[in-house]
């Protein structure tokens, strides 16, 4: 039982994708290894993955499987013999265990006798069985285009180079991709020349960093990014701006990282800093500064991948470089703030938006329409509304969105408050684009919300409309998160869904989608917003909620509490279970609850009297409650109702033979029911 040790050395991974190749082809080995018995279920795996490798390290790993025993099974003893001779079917089996007669025995499979052989199967050894295991595990790495290479035929993410397998301190014989395994490996392409030999598979992390200057471990390293930004950031008052995004994906770039600082021109701050921090991040991978205010500095860090005496010409080098890319961007919020946003209107006309569904500038007719019924409803500025939804498109023809089309909306803003527009219309213009991703933060103004969702519910209804619905894990035009954000600000804002899919759907030219597309989308809708609510609260619980179609979701989440609070209660099993026995009692009897009279006169037991005194009693508590939207003490009231709901069941027979009391019980569990599901369908619960 020694380490195993296998590493792929290549040419530079794609840096976007290597954390999840290196990860993938770790598990797909230790996955090869289990399932051979080579390892067991507690075996723990190290992961590396720098630029130009892709490795993985197995303590106690086996040189060879453990014999197995080994039992086949064969036709049934009362069909095996015939007349004391082996019948067709035991020949058969005899033939394919290669045994006489004599070798198989008879046991017993639970149900019958049946003749069985059995043998012991001598394990392989782990060259024999690493091969498959490595052909198996390249196979299944998620690479989204290969290439071949030279003359070879065998195809790869990048060409390779070398193939490195260690059991302890023995070389593995195995073959991959045209290459044979070895002991040595390369180090950083420019700290580090010649082979660097692996005496050991637990030597290979101190060795590689020790002579090859290469830091193998992807974590250690993001780590010690992390940890050098946070430090050289700290010295300036200031803290890095990137996401997690950023920073994976420089230390899928280096092997050797070392933090250096630069500046840039102060200048160059005139230009609003969204613009300056996605050029450094998106163009340079660069992390900007931000001062204790959140405000951009003129200082910004880089990570290089070599270690210098004297780091200034690549300090200087990357000034350089990125004050070209700064330059580019102050000329094109110079000249974009040359002409107003108004202006560049009639361009909208030559912006095709879908070939199905016409110009930007027809779909602004649509958005407007839809914003300002929606800002009617939100009690938000109306001509505001007008303005912005008017606006909101027209930076897509600026020069600045043209090159960082992730800055639309955030560049309409700035050129609103350029032109002289209301702060709340040049607002609007940003936030309408929000929420931008799940987890995002909503509009917070009233204008920005109305824009924000008519630009959702058009695409939504409109695309959907179309034809061009989401399928399986392919959503090209995002309509799963257009929805996500439809139904949080919707929620939030108490608004009806039905209504808002139903203006979106009426302001296309009519024949232009399908006549299903409102009860579809609604449907989808529907379904979005249980996935939704699921990473909350129990599954049970949501689907409790749904079940009572109220149309007003911003009830939701309080309901959903006050579900969630009920089934702690000691009522709440006995309750749900007697609702389930209510619910189909009257889908069986097709009783309607919009026509619920029940005479007193037709009361004959007294427990069926007692209930309906207690549900009357109890209905006066709970409809005040749910006026005052206060769910929880709704529920709790109606927890009152399980003694004298199980003595009904117990004591009094629903289906009299009189039709006129059947009917008066009928409709006395109607009324009941009409009260449980006030909040939620109780009888959904799992309680």
């Amino acid at each position: 039982m020694n380490s195993l040790l296998i590493e792929l050395l290549t040419e530079e991974l794609p840096p976007k994708a290597l954390k999840n190749l290196g990860e993938h082809f770790a598990c797909s080995v230790a996955q090869g290894l289990f399932d051979a018995r080579l390892i067991d279920n507690a075996t723990q795996y190290t992961a590396f993955a720098t630029p130009r490798r892709l490795a993985v390290l197995l303590p106690n790993v086996a040189d060879i499987q453990p014999d197995m025993q080994m039992l086949k099974k064969g036709p049934s003893v009362a069909n095996a013999m015939k007349d004391g001779e082996p019948t067709k079917a035991l020949q058969g089996f005899m033939r394919s265990c290669g045994a006489e007669l004599s070798a198989l025995k008879i046991i017993n499979d639970g149900k019958q006798d049946v003749y069985a052989f059995e043998w012991v199967q001598h394990g392989k050894s782990l060259a024999e069985l690493l091969g498959e295991i490595l052909q198996t595990a390249v196979k299944k790495l998620p690479i989204p285009k290969v290439m071949r290479w030279g003359s070879s035929t065998h195809s790869f993410v990048r060409p390779v180079h070398k193939l490195l397998v260690l059991h302890g301190n023995q070389t593995v014989p195995v073959s991959l991709l045209g290459l044979e395994s070895g002991n040595s490996t390369i180090g950083h392409r420019f700290l580090s020349a010649g082979d660097i030999v692996i005496d050991n598979a637990d030597n290979y992390e101190q060795i590689l960093f020790n002579q090859g200057k290469v830091i193998a471990s992807f974590a250690t390293r993001k780590v010690n990014i992390q940890a050098a930004l946070n430090q050289l950031a700290a010295q300036y008052q200031a803290c890095v701006a990137a996401d997690n995004g950023l920073l994976e994906e420089v230390t899928a770039l280096v092997e050797y990282p070392v933090v250096l600082q630069g500046e840039f021109e102060q200048h160059f701050l005139s230009v609003p800093q969204e613009c300056l921090i996605l050029t450094m991040q998106q163009n340079q991978k660069y992390f900007p500064l931000l001062d204790a205010n959140g405000k951009l500095t003129h200082r910004f860090l880089m990570v290089s991948n070599m270690q210098a005496e004297n780091p200034e010409h690549i300090i200087k080098g990357n000034e350089r470089v990125l004050r070209a890319r700064l330059s580019d961007a102050q000329f094109f919020f110079e000249q974009d703030k040359k002409r107003t946003l108004e202006s560049r209107l009639p361009k909208l006309t030559h912006v095709v938006y879908h070939n199905q569904l016409g110009t930007q500038a027809e779909r602004i007719v649509r958005l407007i329409d839809i914003a300002v019924y929606i800002a009617g409803q939100m009690n938000a500025d109306v001509a505001q509304t007008l303005r912005a939804a008017e606006l909101c498109k027209a930076d897509l023809v600026c020069e600045m969105v043209g090159e960082f089309p992730e800055l639309q909306g955030i560049m309409g803003h700035y050129y609103a408050l350029n032109d002289g527009l209301d702060n709340t219309v040049a607002l609007a213009i940003e936030e309408h684009y929000l929420p931008r991703f799940a987890g995002d933060r909503l509009p917070e103004s009233p204008v920005g919300v109305s824009v924000a969702l008519a630009d959702k519910l058009e695409t939504l209804v409109g695309i959907w409309g179309i034809g061009l619905k989401p399928t399986g894990d392919k959503d090209p035009y995002g309509l799963r998160r257009n929805a996500l954000g439809i139904l949080r600000m919707a929620m939030q804002h108490n608004l009806s869904l039905s209504s808002l899919v139903q203006i979106a759907f009426d302001t296309f030219e009519k024949g232009k989608l399908a006549d299903s597309t409102v009860s579809e989308v609604l449907e989808f809708m529907d379904a979005r917003l249980a996935i939704m609510l699921q990473n909350d609260y129990a599954h049970d619980e949501v689907a409790a909620v749904l079940a009572v179609k109220t149309g007003n979701l911003g009830d939701i989440p309080a309901r959903l509490s006050a579900v969630s609070h009920f089934k702690k209660l000691a009522e709440a099993q006995a309750l749900s279970a007697a609702n389930k026995r209510v619910s189909n009692i009257l889908k069986k009897n097709a009783v309607s609850l919009n026509e619920i009279q029940i005479e007193d006169t037709l009361l004959v037991e007294p427990a069926e009297k007692d209930l309906y005194a207690a549900v009357s009693t109890i209905a006066q508590q709970v409809q005040p409650s749910l006026a005052n939207k206060d769910f929880q003490a709704a529920l709790t009231a109606l927890a009152q109702l399980k003694t004298p709901i199980d003595a009904f069941f117990d004591s009094v027979m629903v289906m009299a033979d009189n039709p006129q009391i059947r009917h008066n019980r009928l409709n006395l569990l109607a009324f009941i029911q009409q009260q449980t599901n006030a909040v939620a369908d109780i009888g959904v619960l799992d309680c």
